[in-house]
């Protein structure tokens, strides 16, 4: 193993996400573990994780537009995709990647999860990662769903991302790794010798558990000096969303210092999700009041992923408590939970009139006649 390189800034996000390694996500009171609750890259951190977890907890800070202008741009188009930063793949390629996932569309696993990642494509100065040219990816994978392989490229020399979004023909094949058993944490060399400055490194990772490849982007500055804000953002200890994330979760984050998702979900050992959205009722938000929806994300044997979606009333709220029906919780993110009962964490807990945040959970067994009702706290 080579020695580690320096992570670039990290901005004032202090999440955690409870996984097998200091993973990150997902909590948020937006979200929490990444959609369906999977995994990505996380040294050098992917593009929508390191946005999540350097601007996580203070999305809307419009410092960002300055300090961070990719991040920014991919906040304003659809904040879920980094609440959801493990749940970028696209199923059913069968190993056709170059065939199925189109030039210019790679780092949005081609456009998947109906152009939730769509931001992910756009070329522009991204925050680079600074790495020796000789160093080791991590891969973190909530989910345990094991890897077939891991196929890793990088940027051909010459290639300028700020200006370009990556075909196929701008990629030079790095390795293909062998299998990986699921313990969560996959990791390889990479060597880069003889190249320095600005690269796109992009993973696939072929999940075992099913046809589920992931397309992972990671900008990296190759013996360099990653550019990272020169202002200090100044957090919001309680966000007032104005923009409403509409994150799919992926197991859990809760902000913290180091994203680690609370409980490593354990779901069977060849789980295979099915999303099946089941939405919650949804009650007319009354003043001082709140509605909730819950919604089951995906499943597997034995368990299952779900989101709940909380929007304040014309009167705002400085806390909330959303009581589930249909769910034996075992875990969750953005919230803690106390039986049935999710309750807001201290960075989401105030919400303007109309304002809306979302929180993830894992439960055990399958998902019943799913209710959610909220109540201020």
């Amino acid at each position: 193993m080579h020695p580690r390189r320096t992570s670039p800034r990290r901005g004032l996000h202090a999440a955690a996400v409870a996984l097998t390694v200091p993973l990150a996500l997902l909590t948020s009171a937006l979200v929490a573990t990444p959609a369906a609750a999977h995994g990505s890259v996380t040294d050098p951190p992917t593009r929508n994780y390191g946005c999540w977890e350097r601007w996580g907890a203070d999305f809307q800070n419009r410092e960002m537009a300055t300090l961070d202008p990719m991040c920014w741009q991919a906040w304003q188009d659809d904040p879920s995709a980094m609440w959801n930063w493990n749940g970028l793949y696209h199923e059913g390629i069968g190993g056709r990647h170059e065939e199925l996932i189109p030039d210019g569309q790679l780092c949005s696993g081609g456009r998947t999860e109906g152009g939730r990642y769509d931001s992910l494509d756009t070329p522009g100065p991204w925050t680079m990662a600074t790495v020796p040219q000789r160093f080791t990816l991590t891969l973190t994978d909530q989910a345990k769903h094991g890897a077939d392989y891991l196929r890793v490229y990088v940027t051909r020399p010459g290639f300028d991302p700020t200006t370009t979004a990556p075909a196929w023909s701008d990629m030079q094949l790095l390795k293909v790794t062998g299998s990986y058993p699921t313990t969560g944490l996959y990791q390889t060399d990479v060597d880069l010798t003889g190249r320095s400055g600005r690269a796109i490194l992009y993973t696939i990772w072929q999940a075992s558990h099913s046809d589920q490849p992931y397309y992972l982007c990671s900008d990296i500055n190759i013996g360099g000096t990653a550019p990272s804000p020169t202002a200090t953002p100044t957090p919001a200890p309680t966000p007032s969303p104005t923009s409403t994330p509409s994150p799919t979760p992926s197991p859990t984050p809760t902000p913290g210092p180091t994203p680690t998702p609370t409980v490593s979900p354990t779901p069977a050992p060849t789980p295979s999700p099915t999303p099946t959205p089941t939405p919650g009722p949804t009650t007319t938000p009354a003043p001082g009041a709140c509605s909730a929806t819950v919604t089951a994300v995906s499943t597997w044997n034995g368990g299952w992923q779900g989101e709940v979606v909380v929007t304040a009333g014309a009167g705002g709220l400085s806390g909330w408590a959303v009581t589930l029906g249909g769910a034996t919780v075992t875990q969750a993110w953005n919230s803690s939970a106390s039986g049935a009962v999710l309750t807001s964490a201290a960075w989401n807990a105030g919400l303007a009139p109309g304002a809306s945040t979302t929180a993830g959970f894992l439960a055990s067994g399958a998902p019943g006649a799913l209710t959610a009702t909220c109540a201020p706290a």
